[in-house]
């Protein structure tokens, strides 16, 4: 599949509710008056994408999606099609995305980079997000980026030296970990953090839910599908794209455990982990089960599953020296022990406040950077990852330094590529 020719490089205009022209932003926004649009462009146009996209568009009167990027062209037409019915009258002048700014390819991310975008929401898989996110921090834009924000400790520490870069250049980096943007969940860890529970003690996290994107048998690959391709059209089922279950998804739980022990790493962890139900294809487990050991000999547990017909439960259990807390179980969080509290208060839209904070610190210039604690909750993710896969027990340092680099070299969509097999604990060596 190959890209489209770049578009030009006009400015798109909008006209705003006073009846005025309004002429699109510059470059890096700092401090962008009331009335001035921002430019949005989405790569990754998929169900979360397009989601992001369009809280984009809520979050700011003026914010205006001007291009867009995939590999598939089809995908595009569905996103915009989505975006534009949600907007109603408002379409033409939220979704603003001309035929020249639609990029098709594995290079279209850095085409609508340069396509004068002030703001670019990285949704693809995982994958590709540390090369993604390096190229649009240099290129001088504010980013929403997805979590996780890599599938290896390379990319982890890659991501590290660019959120760096983005705090010096006073650019904003705010992250897909939804749930430090949900009121109900902020409220409740503020009480953790402010001793209504006592001493931490122990953290139980649970993520049982059924497979996100199952494995199509072999039979179904069409003749003459590349690797590359087949791999990315399924990328949930390898570990070079999406880390596997624990890092792509339960990693949510993973941040929730992280931020409990106000984002400071474990010394070490032991895991298990396999695949239960076979899968013709893909590389990535149905379950793993974590144990970290925390200073003072604080534990969390993560426990994760994602086979059909089972029990399901997406739950965290903190216990303390006076009381304990529970989130999931139940309308709302609650603490029980020397102190009793519930949260009585409106719950908000997590995923939309990302964007609604996104946008407000660029009109403020007042900068978000999500870079360190997002980098800590992959890293704490994959470590418990590592663990699993070799069955040993892997310290912070070690997890962090690891060499290990999943992804080939260069990614060609023509391409052939053979990821490591399916992991195999006291045979998979620790790299």
């Amino acid at each position: 599949m190959n890209p489209p020719n770049q578009a030009s490089r006009r400015d798109f205009f909008i006209q705003g509710a006073t009846g005025a022209l309004l002429a699109g932003a510059p470059a890096i926004l700092r401090g962008a008056p009331a009335g001035q649009a921002i430019k949005v462009g989405l790569v990754g146009c998929g169900g979360r994408g397009t989601g992001a996209a369009s809280q984009a568009l809520h979050a700011d009167d003026y914010s205006v999606l001007t291009a867009v990027a995939d590999v598939s062209q089809e995908k595009i037409d569905t996103c915009l099609d989505t975006l534009r019915k949600q907007q109603g009258d408002k379409a033409d002048m939220k979704v603003a995305v001309e035929k020249p700014k639609q990029f098709v390819g594995l290079n279209a991310y850095d085409q609508l980079i340069q396509s004068g975008v002030d703001v670019v929401l990285l949704a693809t898989p995982p994958g590709f997000r540390p090369m993604h996110l390096r190229k649009a921090i240099e290129a001088n834009k504010h980013v929403f980026c997805e979590k996780p924000i890599a599938t290896d400790a390379p990319g982890v520490r890659h991501v590290l030296e660019t959120a760096k870069m983005a705090k010096e250049k006073n650019l904003n980096l705010v992250a897909g970990f939804c749930w430090r943007y949900a009121n109900h969940i902020v409220a409740t860890f503020d009480q953790v953090h402010n001793g209504a529970l006592g001493d931490l003690v122990a953290y139980y996290a649970t993520y049982y839910t059924s497979p996100v994107k199952p494995m199509p048998p072999a039979s179904t690959r069409p003749a003459g599908m590349s690797d590359i391709e087949w791999q990315i059209r399924n990328w949930y089922n390898f570990t070079w794209l999406c880390g596997d279950s624990i890092v792509e998804q339960a990693v949510h739980s993973v941040d929730k455990i992280a931020w409990a022990m106000k984002d400071q790493p474990p010394v070490s962890c032991v895991a298990v982990g396999g695949r239960q139900i076979p899968a013709e294809g893909g590389n990535i487990y149905d379950h793993f089960e974590v144990n970290y050991i925390y200073p003072n000999g604080v534990r969390a547990f993560l426990a994760n599953r994602q086979i059909e017909g089972c029990y399901n439960e997406n739950s965290d259990y903190i216990l303390g020296t006076e009381g304990a807390c529970t989130i999931g179980r139940g309308p709302s969080p609650r603490i029980t022990g020397k102190t009793k509290w519930t949260f009585e208060g409106q719950k908000y839209d997590m995923y939309q406040k990302e964007h609604d904070e996104l946008f407000a610190a660029i009109r403020k210039n007042q900068p978000i950077n999500d870079g360190q604690r997002m980098a800590t909750s992959t890293m704490l993710a994959m470590m418990g990852r590592m663990a699993a896969y070799t069955g040993q027990q892997i310290t912070w340092e070690q997890a962090l330094n690891s060499q290990e680099k999943l992804s080939p070299d260069t990614v060609d969509w023509t391409g052939s590529f053979q990821p490591a097999p399916l992991a195999r604990p006291g045979i998979t060596k620790f790299l």
